[in-house]
């Protein structure tokens, strides 16, 4: 809806196209609540926020002297054109992006804004997608709007090159967004379907544009789609997380393991060799019962991790090292990492002590209790330490 209205009436200021939002939202959850849900609720919310914002233009002089007289020369336009129809918002949406993802800000600055602008994350949702702290988030996102304000932010067409070299901070900010769909370190809820539906359809978007059909765009989408044919998987029907060794593979989706692989080979069509390809490959090889998996795992991690470094990169790399050359090595491997603040970390470690030294596994997977923010994951956890206890006769 902010996309729609920024790109519709023009607004510079996106905290206004925010309110507008937020304020028609707000109508609808107390005007759904007395009437019920209308027939058509897109539409409804979408006219009740044109209406919001042309309400907005006649309470400011501007509205008289500059839009006014366009209103009226564009009438017909605004009235059949806004927002009602699938392909307006999502045309809408992606040029947001674009606009956002302005290099007059840094890369990270980029991503925030989009994350927080058109994907509705919280400050400490972004927070966690960057491994960051609140405060260093929320000075990022200030400085990242008023730049745009200075810049007279608005969305507008762009050129080959301009589209070419946001694309990169574009896919990022998809990436993240699937991310915290997938696994949500924030919300009550363990997967957010919705989320990874969203970055899914946008980045499919991407697909059908010549200029945006790149082999790390398809690369991005593959493993997209690999790893949301496990979504189902990996929760229980009491909404408990399943592990990966003990999911059920009649539930993976197998068309989407197929159309994966369709944007694999698509992503194949050049030189490069993106993290979004080693990572899509590795999802590929996690959906096969092949003998040597784990090892093909563990040498896109290591061909991963030197491309593109990162804590989550490094425990997962640990976690299939074990499955080739075992616990105890792992553990020295793991142990090297010292990321004794990260909850996955204690995870790991956890499950890798868990064959040897059941009150280590304990410790860890209580350390990692603390650390997670996650309500699923501390379940998951809890149960796992239980078992631990039954079978050390506790």
């Amino acid at each position: 809806m902010t996309a729609v209205l920024c790109r519709h009436f023009g607004l510079r200021h996106i905290e206004i196209a925010e309110d507008i939002a937020s304020e028609t939202f707000l109508k609808a959850s107390e005007s759904w609540a007395i009437n019920g849900i209308p027939e058509n609720p897109t539409a409804w919310l979408y006219t009740v926020a044109k209406n919001k914002t042309k309400d907005y233009f006649k309470h400011i002089s501007i509205f008289e002297t500059k839009i006014k007289s366009d209103l009226k020369q564009d009438n017909h336009k605004q009235e059949t054109d806004f927002g009602f129809n699938k392909q307006n918002i999502s045309d809408s949406q992606l040029a947001m992006i674009f606009a956002v993802c302005n290099p007059i800000n840094s890369n990270e600055s980029q991503i925030c804004l989009a994350l927080q602008i058109l994907c509705g994350f919280s400050v400490e949702e972004i927070a966690n997608a960057f491994l960051s702290k609140t405060e260093t988030i929320k000075k990022r996102l200030q400085r990242g709007r008023n730049n745009l304000r200075k810049d007279n932010f608005q969305i507008k067409s762009l050129n080959e090159s301009e589209i070419q070299s946001r694309l990169k901070t574009v896919l990022k900010t998809l990436y993240l967004l699937f991310n915290e769909g997938y696994f949500s370190k924030s919300n009550n809820q363990f997967i957010r379907k919705e989320l990874c539906s969203e970055a899914i359809r946008l980045i499919l978007t991407l697909t059908d544009n010549p200029l945006t059909n790149t082999p790390q765009t398809n690369a991005l989408l593959a493993l997209m789609c690999f790893q949301s044919s496990r979504i189902e998987a990996r929760t229980n029907e009491k909404g408990e997380a399943v592990l990966f060794d003990e999911q059920d593979k009649n539930r993976w989706d197998k068309s989407l393991i197929e159309k994966g692989n369709y944007f694999l080979v698509n992503a194949t069509n050049g030189n490069e060799i993106s993290k979004y390809h080693l990572e899509a490959g590795i999802a590929y090889w996690h959906t096969t019962d092949k003998k040597d998996k784990w090892k093909n795992i563990l040498r896109l991690y290591n061909q991963l991790i030197l491309i593109e470094y990162s804590p989550i990169t490094a425990l997962n790399r640990t976690f299939a090292f074990s499955k080739i050359h075992g616990h105890e090595k792992a553990i020295m491997e793991a142990e090297k990492l010292n990321l004794t603040h990260n909850s996955q970390y204690h995870e790991l470690l956890g499950y890798l002590f868990a064959k040897s030294d059941i009150q280590k596994a304990i410790e860890h997977y209580e350390q990692a209790i603390k650390l997670t923010k996650s309500e699923t994951e501390k379940q998951t956890l809890t149960k796992e330490i239980e078992r631990l206890k039954r079978k050390n006769g506790r």
